[in-house]
């Protein structure tokens, strides 16, 4: 297995010697303009404005470098943030290219976040400019900004993508010649940063509550990049389909970064719609993409596949949470392409896949293994690692840990040689594959007996009727807990407790651990990243009383 040195010799500078770029995304935008100034760098539909763009990396690196200008013109600093809360349209990624070229801080933020969380991710990382749609999914982004403005005395700035007027981000940052204004070479070598500068604010998903803002530079965002790309041979010759929201991890880092990296062709979708999807891989000739579970279950079972040619697909990249086996056995067949299993957070880009090639025992039964420059381990409650085959805390280190916390170092605080605490519990198998079973917070203990929370899960998604499902504790005075499965069903379905008894009984599974309450929702509450929201599943639960003992 690959691996960072072991802890008695490991430090930082392996890293660096090893596997840090330190390099710029700026400076791989630079490189896939001299090589190819006319190729394709990307094209997306705003689905607003029903306008297909298409850039040119020529094109590209003209807009970036005056959208940077710009910036520098509105008073942006060298380290301070600018946000976006935008889907997944060019501007997007052009501004992020444009922050690094001035050593800004690139705060991506969700488009369904409301009032609630602006006010707080936007006053906690001190925002100087946002950059929001006019409108997106019938919603009115400026109107909700402005009740936000008396609150946020520090954000001087907030442009709107297709808005007229002074706040124009194409009037303000696009038509204007900022370039003319100014000796950009100049500008841009005084205001480059440093390979370690933050170059990324990232809030974590909250499935737990309050979110955090994760801290990344280019070093440990690009060689994590490297290695992913190096591991699953995808090239400069590939075309990227990124329908994953950018302003998560995933469409972040696996889209709008890789892209550049690699010089390779940017295909965005900026709302999923699994038969547009279909028809952008037949179109664009997409070879691959990556999502969270509903995007691989949503274009395996659509019936767009069996009417556009997808033959190009070679890789699906699927994370965020465990994938029902029984899924990737279909979507293999479905889709014809290698189906990745993969393991990660906001904290630490992807640290496990599997690889291509894999028996389907590996593929189908584990989130991979460690990717070079990244070591995992399994440890008990006193960080003493675990035996293969044991169930314990899963603890991660290498070239793309994070650099902490946004104002809350006490809170990213590792091990004194450097592992991270995921706050997931896996086991590791003998040869470095490791199984994510669930949360540490989302032990469910059945009368002193620990439910394998994910095997049920996966047994129930092998159910006809169900889309997707959770299995989380409800209090009972003599037992402790008992589990309660939380369902939503495909169309024209129907379950019922008995009938999921049944079910789960030709699974061949142990009925101490068949859940005991069973509650059918429209949907199950997710993150913006595809995660189901288990804290508020447990709150719903403690409500509940079991309908079987």
């Amino acid at each position: 297995m690959n691996a960072l040195p072991t802890a008695g010799n490991w430090t930082p500078a392996e890293w660096a010697r090893t596997y840090w770029p330190g390099r710029l995304l700026t400076d791989y935008l630079d490189e896939a303009t001299a090589r190819h100034p006319d190729k394709v760098a990307l094209t997306g539909r705003n689905s607003v404005s029903d306008v297909t763009v298409t850039l040119s990396w020529r094109q590209l690196r003209r807009l970036v470098d005056r959208i940077a200008a710009g910036l520098v013109g509105l008073g942006v600093g060298k380290a301070d943030v600018v946000a976006c809360q935008l889907p997944n349209w060019w501007e997007f990624v052009a501004l992020h290219l444009a922050c690094v070229r001035i050593g800004a801080l690139t705060n991506p933020l969700m488009p369904i976040f409301r009032q609630r969380e602006l006010r707080y991710m936007l006053g906690f990382a001190r925002a100087r400019v946002l950059v929001v749609p006019r409108n997106f999914r019938n919603f009115d982004y400026p109107s909700m900004v402005a009740t936000l403005r008396a609150d946020l005395p520090e954000l001087r700035h907030v442009l709107t993508i297709g808005g007229t007027g002074p706040d124009s981000f194409e009037e303000v940052l696009i038509a204007r010649r900022w370039e003319d204004e100014c000796d950009t070479s100049t500008l841009f070598a005084q205001r480059r940063p440093h390979p370690d500068d933050a170059v990324q604010l990232l809030y974590t998903s909250g499935t737990t509550g309050e979110p955090k803002g994760v801290l990344h530079s280019s070093n440990t965002l690009l060689s994590i990049l490297q290695q992913y790309a190096k591991r699953l041979h995808i090239t400069g010759d590939d075309v990227i389909l990124m329908a994953s929201p950018m302003g998560h991890q995933a469409g972040f880092m696996y889209g709008l970064m890789m892209s550049p990296m690699l010089g390779a062709k940017l295909v965005l979708q900026d709302i999923w719609v699994p038969e547009e999807a279909a028809r952008l891989i037949r179109d664009e000739g997409v070879t691959y993409t990556k999502g969270s579970t509903p995007f691989l279950a949503d274009l395996t079972n659509t019936p767009a596949i069996d009417r556009y040619d997808i033959g190009t697909l070679r890789t699906f990249v699927s994370s965020g949470a465990p994938i029902p086996r029984v899924l990737v056995e279909r979507a293999s067949q479905r889709l014809g392409a290698a189906i990745i299993s993969a393991w990660g957070m906001s904290e630490t880009g992807s640290v496990t896949t599997t690889i291509p090639g894999d028996p389907d025992e590996r593929i189908f039964g584990t989130d991979g293994v460690a990717l070079p420059g990244m070591e995992v381990r399994v440890v008990d409650a006193a960080d003493a690692v675990l035996p293969s085959g044991s169930e314990g805390r899963l603890q991660c280190r290498g070239i793309g840990n994070f650099l902490g916390y946004f104002l809350r170092p006490e809170l990213s605080q590792a091990t004194a040689d450097g592992w991270f605490d995921t706050g997931d519990l896996a086991v590791m198998r003998d040869d470095g594959y490791i199984r994510i079973t669930g949360r540490a917070k989302d032990i469910l203990i059945r009368g002193g007996e620990n439910v394998p929370v994910v095997e049920v899960e996966n047994a129930l998604y092998r159910h006809p009727a169900i889309r997707e499902v959770a299995v989380v504790g409800m209090p009972d005075a003599r037992l402790g807990e008992r589990a309660c499965a939380f369902v939503s069903l495909h169309p024209g379905h129907a379950l019922d407790l008995p009938g999921m008894t049944r079910f789960l009984e030709t699974q061949q599974m142990a009925r101490q651990y068949f859940p005991e309450r069973l509650e059918v929702l429209p949907e199950l509450p997710r993150t913006a990243s595809g995660k189901i929201q288990k804290y508020l599943l447990r709150d719903l639960a403690r409500t509940l009383a079991p309908t079987s003992t």
